[in-house]
């Protein structure tokens, strides 16, 4: 029960104001704007807590809060004074975790009404969903005030009793102390969001110099083939979208910049896109670079970070190698994609994040699915918009553009320019089939810049594989190229049809579930066979 409180004459009440908003214009952190007032009030309008909530779109969201029986902690995060308000009153702290919804609460009652809502004994009196959680914490007294800005309602202040109802005269003091407290909840609320975006601007600064030596941003997509030309078609498709894209093809490709493309045409350009090669990093540092860390959440981690997923707000974030993403990564991404919530690792505040995610893959994710290495949920979530990148042997029209591209690219960089390209040098590089893929194309092009004298470029074409992968790998992809042309074949020569005695299987000598089975994973499209043309497009 609060000590007896002598309501203040007019000087007094004018001189509490005053001093009052003299106290809370001298803080800019939140829980000391309330620590301010409630121990100004004190002598006068005895409060157990005083508790801030504004609105924030459709939802109620928790400020800061002020309780006499909890001291407040220099520093501490709404979430943590909350909770230890919430274990001090017998309370599960775990309903810091339930999101609050404005419709049908008191927050949205006031927001309508702008009148002040007074509760002089709680259990008796339920009028909101939450008031029956403050009758169960020991809440008896209760007034909500508005909290008006600009001509908008932000919000409410409410100052609660655990025993001892408000009477008129302190429901009267509290409004009025509640007008100046509006400015001084909307400039703490400014400063601590200046406060999270100078942070998260350093750390993105942070982030994109240590990014600079590894990435050279003047790369560009090079080519005009049929094949090259239906990627870009689908660039352009969804790139003024936010849809999930998930990238598909061979390692070398050039995925990176089909990801780069697509957030240069989009609307969140403005902003760098923010990357991760989920297969570069050791398992357990996965999560804490794509959600972040708080200090002292692993051994190394001595202060917090922000992750790739609070970086990118407001833009694209990249996933190169999803396919590598250990299970347990794999549900908390799934979680950050449908609900746009996170935690870091070691915390428990629930962040948001709007960005748009692109992921990419060497890897038949549709195999890993059906051998358990990844969740199926996941994978329908990322193909939302799936764009199949062609190896450089299914665009060797191509290559002649590349390696003038490379040439010039790499001279530069040597002080050099070449203005031709040795004869037999460009017909062993168009036979070759290029495992390695554009990657591969590039760096036997700088070993030729280097090597080579005068304007010519000139490579020993004995040299070409020394930078692909092992034999048995080119022997794999060669076998998969053979058995594509057959399947081709066959599709062309039975306008598509696969099963029955005049399918593509009997002429295989295939069950024809083996064979559909193969035209899945080597994403070939046997619709564009039905119509009896000789159809060579890209395929899917």
């Amino acid at each position: 029960m609060p000590a007896p409180a002598v309501p203040p004459t007019p000087e007094e009440r004018y001189r509490l104001l005053l001093r009052i908003a003299e106290s809370i214009n001298e803080r800019l952190e939140l829980a000391a704007v309330l620590e301010a007032a409630r121990l100004r009030l004190e002598p006068y309008v005895p409060v157990d807590a005083i508790v801030v909530i504004t609105i924030d779109g459709g939802k109620l969201r928790r400020h800061a809060i002020s309780a006499a029986k909890v001291p407040r902690v220099e520093g501490e995060s709404a979430r943590s004074a909350f909770g230890r308000v919430i274990e001090s009153l017998r309370g599960d702290p775990s309903f810091l975790d339930e999101e609050m919804p404005l419709e049908g609460s008191a927050v949205a009652h006031i927001r309508d009404t702008r009148q002040t809502l007074v509760y002089g004994d709680i259990p008796r009196d339920v009028r909101f969903p939450e008031d029956e959680r403050l009758a169960h914490y020991g809440i008896q007294s209760l007034v909500r005030c508005p909290l008006e800005r600009g001509g908008s309602v932000i919000g409410t202040i409410a100052y609660a009793r655990e025993r001892g109802a408000f009477d008129r005269d302190e429901v009267a003091l509290l409004e009025e102390v509640s007008r100046p407290m509006a400015a001084a909840v909307a400039n703490s609320l400014a400063y601590e969001e200046i406060g999270r975006l100078k942070g998260l601007l350093e750390e993105e600064n942070l982030f994109l110099r240590s990014e600079l030596d590894a990435r050279d941003f003047s790369e560009d997509i090079v080519g005009s083939s049929a094949a090259l030309r239906r990627v870009l078609s689908q660039i352009d498709r969804v790139a003024h979208t936010d849809s999930t894209v998930l990238i598909l093809g061979e390692t070398g490709t050039g995925k990176e910049l089909v990801a780069a493309a697509i957030h240069r045409r989009s609307g969140r350009h403005r902003r760098p896109m923010i990357g991760l090669n989920c297969a570069a990093l050791p398992p357990g540092l996965v999560a804490s670079e794509l959600f972040g860390h708080e200090k002292g959440a692993f051994t190394g981690a001595l202060q917090r970070r922000a992750g790739r997923f609070e970086l990118a707000r407001g833009s694209t974030l990249f996933l190169d190698e999803v396919g590598d993403l250990s299970l347990d990564v794999q549900a908390a991404l799934l979680r950050a994609l449908q609900e746009g919530t996170f935690e870091r690792v070691g915390g428990t505040e629930t962040l948001r994040t709007d960005a748009r995610l692109i992921a990419a893959t060497n890897r038949e994710l549709h195999r890993e699915v059906e051998e358990g290495r990844f969740r199926s949920d996941l994978y329908y979530r990322l193909a939302v918009f799936p764009i199949s990148v062609p190896p450089l042997r299914e665009r060797a029209e191509d290559i002649p553009i590349l390696v003038e591209y490379f040439a010039a690219r790499h001279g530069a960089i040597l002080g050099r320019r070449f203005r031709r390209v040795d004869r037999r040098t460009m017909e062993a590089l168009v036979r070759y089939d290029w495992p390695g893929n554009v990657r591969e194309l590039e760096n036997v092009i700088e070993r030729a810049a280097i090597l080579s004298e005068g304007d010519r470029l000139l490579l020993d074409v004995s040299t070409l594989g020394a930078s692909a992968p092992a034999a048995a790998e080119r022997r794999v992809t060669s076998l998969k190229s053979q058995e594509r042309r057959a399947i081709e074949d066959a599709l062309r020569q039975t306008r598509g049809r696969v099963s029955g005695p005049r399918g593509a299987a009997a002429l295989l000598e295939l069950p024809s579930t083996t064979l559909e089975s193969k035209i899945q994973r080597l994403r070939i499209d046997k619709h564009r066979f039905q119509s009896g043309r000789d159809a060579r497009g890209p395929r899917a």
